[in-house]
């Protein structure tokens, strides 16, 4: 796997001792992925529950401090504001509601690993419509190709994160990233 959720703890970023625990194992090059970038910020400020989770100053010190250069850090944050301007509102899904066809540029975004994830969590009541959009605008918003499982699950739980009522889906996907679950959603 690509990314190691199993550190939820707040760590210090040192230069001396390489990058944070939760970048360790990555090529180099990855600490210059926006994705990467969001999920640094995800596990050390923003899913955490202490003063240093709005501080704007202090979470670019932090990413900056592990390795992130500033344009990937403007583009994480750039990421988040779009995020936050686009809040997702809806009904739950009905029965009988159509699948959504995922358009070309979508399906050049997402392997069909992650396209089928999405699916599957729409199913399961843990997506509803305007949230699996928000998911499909932030997964474009980043411009990589052929993200997989494993990018999607971080994706959709950085939206559930900071979308209110979300908070029971947001607790599912994070037991599943800490799991490393790659069985289906039932």
């Amino acid at each position: 796997p690509r990314r190691d959720a199993t550190s939820s703890a707040r760590t210090t970023p040192d230069h001396a001792s390489g990058p944070p625990a939760a970048l360790r194992g990555f090529p180099a090059a990855m600490t210059e992925n926006v994705l990467d970038a969001l999920v640094y910020l995800f596990e050390n400020f923003l899913y955490v529950d202490d003063d240093s989770a709005g501080d704007r100053a202090a979470m670019q010190a932090g990413l900056s401090e592990a390795g992130f250069d500033d344009g990937e850090i403007g583009k994480a944050f750039d990421w988040l504001d779009g995020l936050d301007r686009q809040p997702a509102t809806g009904t739950p899904a009905r029965p009988g509601t159509p699948i959504r066809v995922f358009a070309e540029r979508e399906q050049a975004c997402l392997d069909v690993e992650a396209r089928g994830f999405l699916l599957e969590l729409e199913q399961a009541g843990v997506l509803d419509a305007p949230r699996r959009e928000l998911v499909l605008d932030r997964v474009l918003a980043l411009g990589h190709e052929s993200l997989d499982v494993d990018d999607a699950k971080w994706i959709v739980l950085m939206v559930l994160s900071r979308q209110p009522g979300q908070e029971a889906a947001c607790a599912w996907m994070e037991s599943r990233l800490l799991a490393g679950e790659g069985e289906s959603v039932h």
